[in-house]
């Protein structure tokens, strides 16, 4: 049986999926998270503090660190920024994480992708401590976070898993499929899925006939940067959409997923923009905070 006759015989059945908002999710954390960052203060004299490293002028870049200081403002956070000539070498980067990881005043690094080619970036992300890797960038915390170990997860898929579950999203047993293998976003993606007993496939630029793999999917993620490739009739009745691409358009925007009309098909859904973008820098914070607190003993 076709997708779209699944929709036509289910639509008068449902009708409204259940809106993943990211957005108010995130404030909601944030408020918490303003509590937890005055009992450090009290308890240690010290604010926690998350340190951004961006070398280089892209203004995308920019704009993001941006974003990511007025988040540890809000909560009452410092936030070290740390700006870089595109010129810096490989070990000059290296040696400011070094500088940065032996600071007891900072308690999350974070250094913004991408960097200019030149630079080893890859290095330059296993150069951070993993008890300051907040970004979650590091084959130590991948591998740690994989195996089941205490480890701070890649920041988007682990802004996923918290919105899922404080939906009451069902993982267990189900299908799902992560569209994208990024090692940021795709694959750590994967393994959380695994981890809360799904059953994965990873799909990417070389997969065959990917519809197929959609169509039978009850979770789907979409994680591949190309707009709307996953379109809307692929998608199985009453599966869970969530949509982790943003591409600016004169209308706002879209994600990986074609969204139209899917609130008649999905069972629920990430906006875009508003559903995955907004859990992601609070995972950032969420994560400095829990670093903070480790290192304060709490």
């Amino acid at each position: 049986m076709s997708s779209s006759s699944n929709i036509n015989e289910s639509s008068t059945e449902q009708n409204s999926a259940t809106v993943l908002d990211g957005k108010a999710l995130a404030k909601q954390i944030e408020q918490s998270l303003s509590q937890r960052v005055a009992a450090i203060k009290n308890k240690t004299g010290r604010t926690p503090s998350l340190a951004t490293i961006l070398v280089g002028a892209d203004p995308a870049s920019a704009t993001y660190v941006r974003m990511k200081g007025n988040a540890c403002t809000r909560v009452g956070m410092d936030s070290i920024k740390v700006e870089m000539a595109s010129e810096t070498t490989t070990e000059q980067l290296k040696a400011k994480i070094d500088e940065l990881n032996s600071n007891p005043d900072v308690h999350g690094i974070l250094l913004q992708h991408p960097v200019p080619s030149h630079i080893d970036e890859r290095a330059c992300f296993e150069q951070i401590d993993l008890a300051k890797d907040v970004d979650g960038v590091t084959c130590l915390g991948f591998g740690r976070m994989s195996m089941g170990e205490t480890a701070f997860g890649s920041c988007t898929p682990q802004g996923i898993m918290h919105l899922l579950e404080h939906y009451g999203i069902e993982l267990s047993g189900k299908q799902a499929v992560v569209v994208g293998r990024s090692p940021i976003l795709g694959k750590p993606m994967a393994m959380m899925l695994l981890n809360a007993n799904c059953t994965v496939t990873i799909c990417h630029s070389k997969t065959e006939d990917l519809q197929a793999h959609i169509e039978r999917a009850d979770i789907v993620v979409g994680a591949v940067g190309v707009p709307e490739l996953i379109k809307a009739d692929w998608i199985k009745q009453g599966a869970v959409v969530v949509d982790a691409g943003f591409h600016p358009t004169d209308n706002g925007g879209v994600g990986d997923i074609e969204l139209t009309g899917i609130e008649s098909i999905a069972s629920a859904y990430t906006p875009v923009p508003g559903g995955v973008g907004p859990m992601t820098i609070n995972t950032l914070i969420r994560q400095t905070v829990e670093a903070a607190e480790k290192a304060a003993g709490l």
